[in-house]
């Protein structure tokens, strides 16, 4: 009896050390998702799904989008937490990566690793399951090119950049496919063109910021001759392209001279940290062009949520529920207007018709 007594009590107090560990190890859990990178991907997954989504209020779900954001959050997180596996031996050679929970031992590799799998299953499965297999797939084909392909390629050419930049720009037609069930719209590769130029300057910034880590752990960020061309052609021209496709961004997403005066002055912003850093390059430079594209996109994306109008569909489809859609370049509210008046003559009704405003959440 004594004997169980003892077990039972040493239980008890083991209970306490077991919650300090769990305690311990979640921040470093949370560290291998890099919450750093999902804040971006999460507004860009919903920016594509705003977007794609109906203008009626009957056609949008909270539902859908929660599950849309939380299976995307799941899938990069999960491949967050297995490129630092497949990375912690290069991690470890850097200064910026050595302290990383599983390079640095405070997380065994195979719990690393399993963690960042079960995420990954979780989010593909919760897009599946909830939203539809359009959206999953494209989330696993995220996944699978930035870790078979992607990843590897940093290691054996400079190019990565661009490689890295074709899953990199995914989240919006990720939020876009589970908005619509297709990607087929001239709108959701907009938006992906618009986040894979604005990834260029952003990892340019990184790169050069860390050029002698990279270095050092065997990445292969810039080729051994000419680095500086190099960065500037990945940075200065994408940010003048971007500049002008965000213009037709908003022109496709109802214009209007505050959101063209706002989109003018942030890409003249990014521009001006573009040029300075390509024509004098150096650390600072880097680091405030890396902090100007990380205001830049939340912005953006932003004054695209807020315009009016959703983009133009350039071919026209039905809701869910069956009702007819308007015809391309009409919008929702001009085609239900002419519906009624064409009724109300008919009926001899000599009443106006409401003015359907456009749903914003």
């Amino acid at each position: 009896m004594s004997d169980y007594s003892t077990s039972a009590l040493e239980i008890v107090r083991a209970r306490p050390s077991f919650l300090a560990t769990m305690r311990s190890a979640g921040p470093d859990f949370w560290t291998l998702t890099k919450p750093e990178v999902n804040f971006l991907i999460v507004i860009a997954t919903f920016a594509g799904f705003y977007l794609g989504s109906s203008s009626d209020v009957h056609g949008f779900s909270f539902v859908q989008l929660l599950n849309t954001l939380l299976g995307a959050l799941l899938v990069a997180s999960g491949a967050g937490a297995l490129n630092q596996c497949m990375e912690h031996r290069f991690d470890a050679r850097m200064r910026r990566t050595s302290g990383r929970p599983v390079p640095a031992g405070r997380v065994r590799l195979a719990t690393a690793c399993w963690f960042g799998v079960a995420l990954a299953i979780i989010g593909a499965v919760d897009l599946l399951v909830n939203v539809n297999a359009v959206a999953s797939a494209l989330a696993v084909f995220t996944l699978a090119s930035y870790l078979f392909l992607y990843t590897p390629l940093k290691r054996k050419t400079p190019l990565c950049t661009l490689v890295g930049s074709i899953p990199g720009a995914m989240p919006p037609l990720i939020g876009w496919a589970a908005a619509t069930g297709s990607i087929a719209d001239s709108g959701a590769w907009l938006l992906y063109a618009l986040l894979l130029l604005w990834q260029l300057p952003h990892v340019m910034a990184i790169a050069w910021m860390y050029r002698e880590d990279y270095a050092r752990a065997g990445y292969l960020m810039f080729p051994a001759k000419n680095q500086a061309n190099f960065m500037g052609w990945q940075t200065l021209g994408p940010s003048l392209v971007l500049f002008f496709l965000t213009l037709a961004a908003v022109a496709a997403n109802g214009g209007g001279i505050l959101r063209y005066s706002a989109t003018a002055i942030l890409g003249s912003a990014l521009l001006y940290y573009a040029t300075r850093q390509v024509f004098l390059p150096s650390r600072l430079a880097a680091r405030e062009l890396l902090k100007a594209t990380i205001f830049y996109l939340p912005l953006e994306l932003l004054i695209l949520v807020l315009c009016a109008n959703r983009f133009d569909r350039s071919h026209s489809r039905g809701d869910r529920n069956g009702k007819r859609t308007c015809r391309p370049g009409t919008s929702r509210t001009e085609s239900t207007q002419k519906g009624q008046l064409r009724q109300g003559k008919l009926r001899g009704d000599s009443r106006q018709p409401s003015r359907e405003r456009a749903f914003r959440p």
